[in-house]
């Protein structure tokens, strides 16, 4: 029986590392995901892999597609696409460091590192910008709808499928905000996290209210702050049934239909964009049978 790598529907680790990798010699690839497969738990290393590497084993995954290079007024979001990404999660830094390191050698012969990034908790779950995340995240069986395609999806049944965006917050620009302007930025009250009513419409929970689309834009958020030197931001990890909900979403704040952008945009800006396909597991071990490995 196929069943979703565990680490998708797990809480928040304390600790975090994501490895972005590129291709860089396909008739090694097959070997190395064959090698990576015994490594990975699904748990506490959770895999994704991107169109590319899935084009160079000539294989096609139905719904895994580029990430769109998305523009709205004044704004315009990158693209950045890689082979294999992968999220390390755990509650010991060195630890992390050490198995980032046996993966990066077994993956040496076919994928090079191209970035490198770690994150944490903070704050009980809190953004670096002091606000709650994942407030309207769904939980139990409708956390497994939202983010785990279905039995009626026989081949691809218990994979998903996750949009990765690192987000850098300009904290500087933040913080001379007015406490008012910050909480209508959101659409929530920072000291209670409680919704305004009366929030503009580019308030950031009115432009991603999930029920609010047609269909619901429902998707599975697993993000972590990370900071590096004095720079910091948002880790955005979303896993979904297909990336049609993220799109919606994001197509909305971007004020591509209304002309009305995100506010979040005010202070932040998503520096990296990209697509991958988390493959199921089978018998304790990454299901890479649709990729006829």
């Amino acid at each position: 029986m196929k069943t979703p790598q565990p680490g998708i529907l797990l809480p928040l680790p304390p600790l975090a590392r994501y490895l972005t990798f590129l291709l860089d010699d396909a008739e090694h690839a097959a070997g190395c995901l064959r090698s990576l497969a015994e490594v990975a738990d699904g748990e506490r290393t959770v895999v994704g892999l991107g169109r590319s590497l899935l084009s160079a084993l000539a294989v096609e995954i139905g719904g895994l597609r580029p990430f769109p290079a998305l523009a709205g007024p004044g704004l315009e979001l990158p693209a950045t696409p890689a082979a294999l990404w992968i999220w390390l999660r755990g509650d010991d830094r060195g630890e992390i460091l050490q198995r980032a390191r046996r993966i990066e050698r077994i993956l040496a012969p076919a994928f090079c590192l191209e970035e490198t990034r770690d994150a944490f908790q903070y704050d009980g779950g809190r953004d670096l910008s002091g606000y709650e995340d994942g407030t309207e995240n769904p939980v139990g069986d409708a956390a497994m709808d939202a983010a785990i395609v279905g039995p009626d999806c026989p081949q691809l049944a218990g994979s998903s499928f996750v949009a990765v965006q690192r987000w850098l917050h300009d904290l500087a620009r933040f913080e001379r905000m007015p406490a008012d302007d910050r909480d209508l930025c959101v659409g929530r009250r920072r000291q209670d996290n409680e919704e305004i009513d009366d929030a503009p419409a580019s308030a950031h929970v009115k432009r991603t209210a999930q029920e609010s689309f047609t269909p619901p834009a429902f998707i599975l958020r697993r993000s972590m702050p990370w900071a590096a030197g004095n720079r910091g931001g948002l880790m955005f990890v979303a896993f979904a049934t297909s990336f049609d909900p993220f799109e919606a979403q994001l197509r909305r704040m971007l004020g591509i239909e209304d002309a009305i952008v995100d506010a979040l945009f005010r202070f932040t800006r998503p520096q990296t964009g990209a697509y991958f396909w988390c493959p199921a597991m089978h018998a304790g071990r990454l299901d890479l049978s649709p990729l006829r490995l």
